[in-house]
């Protein structure tokens, strides 16, 4: 068996990606990918349960892979990191600064929503305006990817729940979302959860309520802020939404918007075919997507 010879990366980068017509779960090294499909991973689902027993049988794995085992990142299409996760949890009004050009309350305790599975795409995919909406709006966001699952876990013990940590654009039809009191039908539209480009490993960020996030449509900045701006930290989200319900591997926590939404602008600056939106988080990478017409019959 021939086997291909890598440097370590620096940051731990966990992807899926497509070759050959199949998804495989893998870590991003340089400008390769390394395929964890023969190390005994069926998807990134499996990974992620694996947890810390089975970051050692990756570490080895991914320094001497088999060369069949390894990709060129140009060769391969990135696709979300979970293209299907378990659970994805929003969080609405999580910046003060973000309430307040919603002239909505500062919040006393989290305001949860939710994404479908049907909404996650990955880095490079097209977000799809639909056709019923007038008016598509763009959020960064920083997410968090839950590792070992449970419930009524405590706060003070958050880091034992955290596998790693993602860029997530919850784009908003918000002609929708503001209809009724629910906002779930403005936020769950096919392809309004870019996901990606990967999952950084927990144990990469040694503070992620310290991280600069920012968003440009076109290159221009709409949205600069610092996930220390945060309402509800993590240890708070993780703790409230386990009172609730079971935290299960795999499940994604989207932290919320910080200000310079498209709907709170004068004037308002929604989404068009032809934008390219980039979300940013520090030490995560950058997330990428054109915009385009829906293409539904």
């Amino acid at each position: 068996m021939i086997q291909y010879e890598i440097r370590f990366p620096e940051t731990m980068k966990f992807v899926t990606f497509k070759r050959n017509g199949a998804s495989e779960p893998g870590v991003l090294i340089h400008n390769d990918v390394v395929s964890l499909k023969g190390a005994g991973f069926a998807g990134m689902l499996d990974v992620i349960a694996g947890g810390l027993a089975a970051r050692p049988r990756i570490e080895a794995w991914i320094l001497k892979p088999p060369a069949s085992q390894v990709a060129s990142l140009a060769a391969v299409r990135l696709l979300a990191p979970i293209p299907r996760p378990p659970k994805i949890i929003c969080v609405g009004l999580n910046y003060r600064d973000h309430a307040m050009e919603s002239n909505m309350e500062i919040p006393k305790v989290p305001t949860i929503f939710s994404k479908y599975g049907t909404a996650v795409i990955g880095p490079d995919e097209a977000i799809r305006l639909p056709r019923v909406s007038t008016k598509p709006d763009y959020e960064a966001e920083f997410a968090v990817i839950i590792g070992k699952g449970g419930r009524y876990i405590p706060g003070a013990k958050w880091r034992e729940h955290v596998f790693g940590y993602t860029n997530l654009n919850d784009v908003s039809a918000r002609d929708f979302q503001m209809a009724t009191s629910q906002w779930m039908m403005g936020k769950t539209f096919d392809t309004f959860a870019p996901m990606g480009p990967a999952i950084v490993s927990a144990d990469e960020i040694a503070d992620p309520h310290s991280l600069d996030i920012s968003l440009t449509v076109n290159g221009e900045t709409l949205q600069h802020s610092n996930t220390k701006n945060l309402i509800f930290g993590i240890p708070d989200l993780i703790e409230h939404l386990s009172s609730v319900m079971t935290l299960e591997s795999g499940d994604v926590i989207s932290t919320g918007t910080p200000a310079g939404v498209g709907f709170a602008r004068k004037p308002p600056r929604f989404l068009q075919v032809g934008d390219v939106v980039i979300v940013r988080v520090e030490g995560l990478g950058e997330l990428r997507n054109p915009v385009a017409a829906e293409n539904v019959e």
